[in-house]
């Protein structure tokens, strides 16, 4: 499951960079920033080191 999370950070983070560069989207690149950031978080809080 741990290994999961970080498989959709790392997805949200390249999203996130892709849209920051090449799209003009507004609100929908931070939340994806967003949900890639709350993702390591989980797993940092569960004792594994990102």
């Amino acid at each position: 499951m741990s290994s999961l999370l970080y498989l959709i950070a790392l997805i949200l983070i390249i999203g996130w960079i892709f849209g920051a560069f090449v799209y003009s989207v507004g609100g929908l690149i931070h939340i994806l920033l967003v949900l890639a950031v709350i993702a390591i978080l989980f797993r940092l809080i569960g004792g594994r080191a990102v």
